[in-house]
């Protein structure tokens, strides 16, 4: 009997905060204002993830054509240890210690429909990532892995990622992952990664890369 009361009593108060809020909602100024306030709050809010959208964008390069977007060259610590100097297409250098016997190069990539491909606006890219591999499968399971992140965006959003979600529905941006295929690590080595349409390509740049690359195949 105390539960059916008390339900009573809430279902009383429901309705009474329902025809309040009723009340409120048709009034005409205060639904005027609302809206203006909705509005007004949608659009900041639009103006926040557009300005997170650009600070994002920033952080890639426009591709034309086929390009050269880094070099990385190789110096020999010790067995299975190199340091690897890579140099992207600013000239800006970057130091990283890798372990194992190949190194790969990863590159995030957006393309855009033919409307805006037209207008101008090429595919763009942004290194991503930096990683070694040993040859031996038992070593690459229990050995010491480096993988080392290259991104440098300070946005909260991220486009890309946006992209491989919704890039088939909106069909205005595509959204890929371009890898180049490991190679060796030798002392001494240079090597030049070049993008292209179909994706990342390594390219040995002297005689030590190229004979690394020999022996290796």
């Amino acid at each position: 009997m105390a539960y059916t009361i008390l339900a009573g009593l809430i279902i009383a108060v429901a309705l009474l905060t329902v025809l309040f809020a009723s009340r409120l909602l048709f009034k005409g100024r205060w639904v005027m204002g609302w809206l203006r306030g909705m509005a007004g709050m949608s659009l900041l809010l639009g103006s926040v993830v557009l300005a997170f959208g650009a600070i994002d964008f920033y952080t890639y390069k426009q591709l034309s054509k086929e390009q050269a977007i880094a070099t990385i060259s190789f110096t020999k610590v010790e067995s299975q240890i190199y340091r690897a100097s890579l140099v992207n297409s600013e000239g800006v250098e970057q130091i990283f210690e890798l372990r194992g016997d190949l190194w790969q190069l990863d590159a995030r990539i957006i393309k855009w429909n033919n409307f805006f491909a037209g207008a101008g606006l090429g595919p763009g890219y942004r290194l991503d990532r930096l990683s070694g591999r040993y040859y031996a499968l038992e070593e690459e399971k229990s050995g010491e892995r480096t993988v080392f992140q290259l991104g440098n965006s300070k946005s909260v959003i991220d486009l890309w990622i946006w992209a491989r979600q919704f890039g088939k529905t909106i069909t205005v941006v595509d959204a890929s992952y371009g890898s180049a295929t490991y190679l060796p690590m030798e002392d001494g080595a240079l090597f030049s990664v070049v993008l292209s349409n179909s994706g990342l390509l390594a390219r040995p740049l002297n005689e030590r890369a190229r004979v690394a690359v020999n022996r290796w195949d």
